[in-house]
C-alpha cells in the first residue's frame, strides 16, 4: 500500500479475488480504517469507514451485509443499525450519523479506492 496518499489518486488495495463476497474486510490507509464489501450477485464494490458512529469502535467490517428494500446495506454488529452502502445514510434510525463512503472500483484485475 502506498504511503503517499492523495485525495484525488486511486490507490490499489488488492485483487478482487482476495475479498470474499458478503464478508467485510478492513483495510488501513494512513491512520484510517476502511471497511470494504461486495455483495453476492452484485458487480458493485462498496467502501465505508470502519468506525461505528454510535460508540466509536472499529467494527463495521464485521457487520451483516444484505439489502433493505433493495438498498445494499451493512448492519452494525453491536447496535443493529443498518447503513446504506451507497450513501452511508442510516436506514433504521434517522438520528444516527451517516457513514463516510469512499469511491471504489475494479480495474485491470485490481481493486482501487479513492481515499480523501
Amino acid at each position: 500500500m502506498s504511503d503517499n496518499i492523495s485525495s484525488n489518486l486511486w490507490t490499489v488495495i488488492g485483487k478482487p479475488d482476495e475479498f470474499n463476497s458478503d464478508l467485510g474486510v478492513c483495510i488501513k490507509i494512513d491512520d484510517e480504517q476502511i471497511a470494504v464489501f461486495k455483495l453476492s450477485g452484485e458487480k458493485e464494490w462498496y467502501a465505508t469507514q470502519n468506525l461505528c458512529p454510535h460508540d466509536k469502535r472499529m467494527v463495521l467490517s464485521r457487520g451483516l451485509t444484505g439489502d433493505l428494500n433493495g438498498e445494499p446495506k451493512i448492519t452494525c454488529p453491536l447496535h443493529k443499525r443498518s447503513f446504506s452502502l451507497n450513501t452511508g445514510e442510516c436506514l433504521t434510525d434517522k438520528e444516527t450519523a451517516c457513514l463516510k463512503t469512499y469511491p471504489i472500483k475494479e480495474e485491470d484485475g485490481k481493486l482501487l479506492i479513492q481515499f480523501s
